[in-house]
């Protein structure tokens, strides 16, 4: 059967209802999906009369969509990223702006690297196949200033902060990066006067700006093509740590501008301000990302307040209401786990060290660049990369300074658990999706193969493999996508999945989880034609909560995956749960489960072509129930799909440049050839009663 039928047969067995055939009535053991199951169980289809019953709440005028799955369907799309509005993104890039970005998720051809001395575009990308949705996040704190500084008509193109701005676009760059560095970021007076309102007035026409390109790309038609949300990104950068969390508006109802990291130096901040100026139909989460890069300072709760029982409970409820999902995957890194904790036990997990920007005992210069009179000074103070224990850290951003148990998503889990047994509500009760964080208005733009880069200065390979100013370029990678499990696409039944969690993260390519969690699956549930109407039935999908079991049973959990239906696409090797919990002493535990597929199939990459090779599968499915389950202790599980081996984009580069004139690092042991790409669902929680 041609691949990509197969494919779209095993997605719509899936999405309806079945999978992979269990060999036996046994919970755990898995085998592929075959084309006689596949022609049998795609015939099931749900009813055409959904009208009256349709459960997604429309908070804006468009046409109830014609594609409506009361079981879901996967979506997939990528709410990180930037364009030429960004105060960061304007640095010898390609100049494109949101309709940009909105036409190359859609499919259309747009500018891109490399660019000529006068900034015009030399060449043009174009995205493999379609996203579904897309949220434009460009930086919400220097709208304004950009525009004052570059434009010959504003009142202060002339001052002199401005001209030093104009130096390079680097230099201006990093002029305003310093700004979000500070604790308690201020405007520059110069600029922005004594009151900031300059900037504030002048951010109104991009701001503006980035939502008509969003509504201009929304189908609203009945055929929902394509979903476009309007967001920013808030980017306090606090003593280089990262702080940065993507703001996506459910609808056009939003504030008249970014509430940014300048007016709400502090998350609590952010969420009280925006509940303030989001009214009438206004809604909004937050989603941080890079916690790999924050030192302990992004994920970590209760930072900056007073540790009453009574303020800790307020917040926790606060990011509850507002903090769903987080990213665990993007092109500054990986921030599902990392090895070499001594706050959390656990054994090494290998896959840990997949595209890991931050590593123990590593020498690493922490930069702090510091503004004095317009210009530049940079200090520098190597240090050992040591864990932050309870404390936080600094530089981050630039690779550097300690890492904390919360700077990763696996262990932040457990704190989450921690600190809902001691106040009663969990802060970090996250979902997980993952994007690319593109610069260059590539949303998607994830394939290892035909990589082009997301920012500065990697427009060839010869650049690409370089060192880069931030975690880019040869630490960098394509980055990810965000997957939703959605009735339909539209903004409201993606922002509904995104509340209650049902979603997921692949490090790039289009795989598809199923996760559900219950008391009383059986082994032979990845054979029915019912699958997933039983899963919802009789359990809680990924995002849920799992109640108290009425006996002593553990529970079980249905875990399947779809291989990315390209033509080309790398095989599935295994599912893995992973667990989290605490024990009665109060120590954090982790632990990875391999329940299906073939973890030692030998599969591995020819290294003179890049092509994968070795047995995989297309699909795998099977029914695990946890085998050290203790019922007085809250757990948290989520789904991780691994596939074969396959080349990093590095590799592919290397190859492309004539075998003596390759850079060092093609050659280089420390950077890795291989990779092996996977995809995370959100966790399912279990809490016990009382």
């Amino acid at each position: 059967m041609n691949i990509f039928f197969k494919q779209l047969t095993l997605l719509i067995v899936l999405t309806l209802g079945a999978c992979e055939k269990p060999e036996s009535d046994e919970v755990g053991q898995s085998q592929e999906l075959t084309t006689e199951q596949s022609a049998v169980t795609s015939t099931h289809a749900v009813t055409d009369d959904v009208d009256d019953k349709r459960a997604v709440v429309y908070t804006e005028e468009r046409a109830p969509c014609m594609d409506y799955q009361p079981l879901r369907k996967p979506l997939f799309g990528d709410l990180h990223v930037h364009t030429a509005f960004s105060f960061d993104a304007a640095a010898n890039t390609t100049g494109t702006l949101p309709e940009d970005a909105h036409r190359f998720a859609v499919g259309e051809p747009i500018p891109f690297f490399p660019v000529n001395d006068e900034g015009e575009s030399m060449a043009t990308v174009q995205i493999d196949r379609p996203l579904d949705f897309l949220a434009v996040t460009d930086h919400g704190e220097f709208l304004g200033e950009r525009v004052l500084c570059r434009d010959p008509a504003s009142p202060k193109y002339d001052s002199q902060f401005c001209q030093d701005y104009r130096t390079s676009e680097r230099h201006g760059a990093m002029m305003l990066a310093t700004i979000i560095t500070q604790d308690r970021p201020v405007r520059v007076p110069e600029l922005c006067g004594n009151d900031g309102k300059l900037c504030r007035d002048f951010a109104v026409t991009p701001w503006q700006k980035i939502i008509e390109a969003a509504e201009a790309a929304y189908d609203r038609s009945e055929e929902c093509t394509f979903t476009s949300f309007i967001g920013y990104e808030y980017t306090g950068t606090p003593a280089n740590s990262n702080y940065h969390r993507n703001v996506i508006f459910r609808n056009n109802q939003v504030p008249s501008l970014p509430i940014s990291a300048v007016e709400a130096p502090r998350d609590f901040l952010l969420w009280e301000t925006l509940n303030g100026v989001c009214e009438d139909g206004c809604d909004y989460v937050t989603i941080p990302h890079n916690s790999n890069l924050s030192n302990g300072r992004l994920l970590t709760p209760y930072l900056n307040i007073d540790q009453s029982l009574e303020s800790r409970r307020e917040y926790a409820e606060l990011r509850l209401s507002r903090e769903p999902v987080v990213e665990i995957f993007q092109h500054k890194g990986n921030s599902e786990c990392v090895n070499g904790l001594t706050s959390v036990i656990a054994e090494p997990d290998e896959l840990c060290n997949f595209e890991r920007v931050r590593i123990f005992g590593e020498r690493k210069a922490n930069m702090r660049l510091v503004l004095d009179k317009g210009r530049l000074v940079r200090k520098d103070f190597p240090a050992i990369t040591n864990e932050c224990k309870d404390g936080i850290g600094e530089g981050g951003m630039r690779g550097a300074g300690c890492i904390s148990k919360n700077d990763f998503v696996r262990t932040a889990l457990v704190t989450g658990l921690e600190e809902e047994k001691a106040v009663g509500v969990n802060p970090i009760k996250v979902g997980i999706i993952a994007s690319t964080d593109t610069h260059t208005s590539t949303p998607g733009a994830v394939s290892e193969r035909k990589w082009g880069g997301h920012v500065s200065k990697e427009a060839t390979p010869e650049e690409r493999l370089q060192p880069g100013l931030l975690p880019s370029n040869i630490q960098g990678n394509p980055g990810g996508l965000a997957g939703v499990w959605a009735m339909e696409n539209s903004r409201d039944a993606i922002f509904e999945a995104l509340k209650r969690r049902e979603v997921f993260g692949t490090s790039g390519p289009r795989i598809v989880p199923r996760f559900f969690g219950g008391w009383e699956y059986d082994g032979k549930l990845c054979e029915s034609i019912d699958m997933v109407e039983r899963a919802y039935q009789t359990g809680v999908a990924m995002g849920g909560d799992l109640s108290s079991p009425a006996g002593s049973a553990a529970p079980v959990f249905l875990a399947s995956a779809l291989k990315d239906p390209a033509q080309d696409a790398t095989a599935l090797q295994m599912l893995q749960i992973v667990k989290g919990w605490v024990d009665s002493a109060g120590g954090a535990h982790t632990e990875v489960f391999t329940i299906a597929g073939s973890p030692d199939n030998d599969a591995t990459v020819v290294l003179e072509t890049g092509e994968s090779i070795g047995a995989g599968h297309d699909s795998l499915c099977t029914v695990f129930r946890d085998p050290s389950f203790d019922p007085a202790r809250s757990a948290y599980y989520y789904l991780r799909v691994v596939e074969n081996p396959s080349a990093r984009w590095s590799m592919h580069d290397c190859s492309r440049i004539a075998a003596e004139q390759r850079p060092a690092v093609c050659s280089d042991p420390s950077v890795p050839k291989v990779i092996q790409e996977m995809a995370w669902t959100s966790p399912i929680w279990y809490r016990p009663e009382g």
